[in-house]
């Protein structure tokens, strides 16, 4: 607990102390991964209090997650000392700051009690869907919802929706314009039910100080020096209330790092960060590039993987360790299986399995490396999303497989005519491409399918993401493990299927005290561990097949960017050649290995499909790359 102001900077590298001592005016940190950000922004807190720049209540710190704000609370408390006074700092999440000042001016400015928080969206959609007689699955609810979150922090009114979306390119379950009928639906019923979401907690927050005169100039009055964390990922609506809190006050400190920026589809965006000197033409900028989290081997990693130039590189400040792994993989099992070999290594070398994990692109990934694991006796517990067998779609899938089970003969006979069935299997999990072996038995295989596609299964995936998406992957994932069952054990009945469905779920849910993470890339934002598993980057994966754009393809690079800089000591790298044993090695390693992997050059151009596919038709376009 340092003692004094010069004691608060002591353990300063010269820009985080630069950061520390730049307390006043508005200061623009683009902090890289790994550089102590937290830190940075805890000691200038620390020290502009220290100084009597800026009473500790007066201060007020914003980050995304409660994690995050929890951390800095802790770091605070450690340089306040006994007494210090740094405890009266309030970090709270963008959120939970707002939800606090509209419950406390709601009666004297809007009248009555506050509205109730609402805790999902989904019910309210329901009810508005049923009333427009709208046919509308859960999963479609869910993206429903989530086209409303991003048309709201984007200040998209509903009559507004269809356009917005196609200027954007979002891709709503439903048409643009029934999806803006539901958006108007929605929001009435929610003000008629006096209920508020977490986007109208901040717009009406901002609506109430910027509106009445006496709650702005309160809550000006008590924040008046505020720290932003994340800014890369603010959006639309957290930037209005922020400048609403802040009004003409210009003492205000954002972190962040644009080369994360991986929630654009949220509607989060990196230009206010980017932006932030044309927004303060006096603002400090200050870069922290020294990197203390991983090896010089990673951080190489990372560097090639972004092209930056030598001003922007992160520079690593720990001593050397074993290069970036890069290995290639006959098929999506063998690289699972490799990955659980090369863990059982490191945890024999002496590395704890809580310090290792695997991150994936999708979810529906996690259940071959939840598998492989598994099997290898290895713990592991899934972040950021449920296991593979307890997600709704897959428990409802393997009941229902259970319950055609008992009716075996039936179920056998009503398959043996569904050769449509064992398509629509196949078209999910890629059979239809030739890429996976044969010797499946058609009888099961076209049971599993009759199942799944009654649950919308279909031969192609949902366009874009979101939850219609997830719930397509998982049983389309589903499938794959029922086809690969069938094709290593001919002859193999429904009962069969089911009994190993049920034997999986029973060793992957074994009680773990800790173990090796299994996440999406997504999930692990802001976390950290000795040695990272990459795996499954090839082409459609990472980058995602519907990323079609410039901007899209940037942000998946940025993706595994996120991905490579969670490794203190090791990344590896790997892709599978094929789907399953046997079948046609036809996937290609992802475009983002060209200049990572040895003697492999960064040269190659990469173009998206459909800009390709116009050019070649013009004539203007000879390249004949995939």
């Amino acid at each position: 607990m340092p003692d004094g102001p010069d004691a608060v900077l002591a353990a300063l590298d010269p820009e985080q102390r630069e950061v520390a001592l730049t307390t006043r005016g508005p200061v623009c940190v683009i902090a890289g991964a790994g550089t102590g950000k937290t830190r940075a922004i805890a000691h200038r807190i620390a020290y502009g209090v220290q100084t009597g720049v800026v009473s500790p209540g007066h201060v007020l710190a914003v980050t995304f997650t409660t994690r995050a704000a929890g951390e800095l609370r802790g770091r605070l408390r450690q340089l306040g000392g006994a007494g210090g006074g740094l405890d009266q700092v309030v970090a709270r999440t963008f959120h939970s700051a707002a939800l606090r000042q509209l419950v406390h001016f709601w009666p004297g400015t809007v009248g009555g009690r506050p509205p109730a928080v609402l805790d999902t969206k989904i019910s309210l959609l329901a009810e508005v869907a049923k009333g427009l007689r709208v046919r509308a699955s859960g999963p479609e609810l869910r993206d429903l919802a989530t086209e409303i979150e991003w048309a709201k922090v984007t200040q998209v009114r509903p009559d507004d929706y269809p356009a917005a979306a196609d200027k954007h390119g979002r891709m709503p379950p439903l048409a643009p314009e029934l999806t803006g009928r539901l958006f108007a639906g929605y929001e009435q019923l929610r003000r008629d039910r006096h209920l508020v979401d977490f986007e109208s907690v901040l717009e009406l927050t901002a609506a109430i100080l910027a509106g009445h005169r006496a709650a702005g100039a309160q809550v000006r009055d008590r924040y008046r020096y505020f720290v932003v964390d994340e800014y890369q990922d603010v959006n639309p609506l957290q930037k209005l209330l922020l400048d609403v809190w802040a009004g003409d006050r210009d003492d205000v400190c954002v972190v962040g790092d644009p080369r994360q920026t991986i929630y654009s589809f949220t509607g989060a965006t990196s230009a206010y960060l980017t932006g932030f000197a044309a927004e303060y033409p006096n603002a400090t900028v200050i870069r922290l590039v020294r990197n203390y989290r991983s090896t010089p081997e990673v951080v190489a990693c990372a560097n090639r993987l972004m092209t930056v130039g030598t001003e922007a590189a992160l520079v690593a400040q720990q001593d050397s360790g074993p290069p970036a792994d890069f290995t290639e993989h006959e098929d999506e099992i063998a690289e699972a299986s490799a990955v659980a070999a090369r863990v059982q290594a490191f945890v024999a070398a002496g590395t704890p399995p809580r310090q290792m994990a695997v991150l994936v692109r999708v979810n529906a990934q996690t259940e071959r490396f939840e598998r492989a694991l598994a099997e290898a006796g290895v713990p592991c517990q899934v972040r950021g999303a449920e296991r593979f067998f307890d997600r709704p779609e897959v428990r409802q899938a393997t009941g229902l497989l259970r319950a055609a089970a008992r009716s075996a003969h039936a179920s056998r006979a009503a398959g043996a005519g569904g050769v449509a069935g064992a398509g629509g299997v196949a078209g999910a999990g890629g059979v239809a491409d030739g890429d996976a072996g044969g010797g499946a038995a058609p009888g099961a295989v076209a049971e599993v399918g009759h199942v799944l596609s009654g649950l919308g299964l279909s031969r192609e995936p949902p366009a874009g993401r979101g939850a219609a998406r997830d719930r397509w992957e998982s049983l389309a994932a589903l499938a794959q493990l029922a086809e690969d069952f069938c094709a290593a054990n001919p002859g193999a009945t429904l009962a069969d299927v089911v009994a190993e469905l049920a034997q999986r779920a029973a060793i992957e849910h074994a009680p773990q005290v800790e173990g090796v993470t299994v996440a999406s890339l997504h999930a692990a934002m802001g976390l950290e561990w000795d040695v990272v598993f990459l795996p499954g980057l090839t082409e459609g994966n990472l980058p995602i097949i519907h990323a079609e754009t410039d901007e899209a393809v940037a942000e998946e690079r940025r993706l595994l960017y996120v991905g490579i800089t969670r490794a203190r000591q090791q990344v590896l790298l790997s892709w599978p050649l094929a789907r399953a044993p046997g079948g046609r090695k036809n996937r290609k390693p992802s475009r983002f290995l060209d200049g990572l992997r040895p003697g492999r050059s960064a040269a190659r151009p990469w173009r998206n499909r459909a800009a390709t596919s116009q050019r070649r038709a013009s004539g203007a376009d000879p390249w004949s790359g995939p």
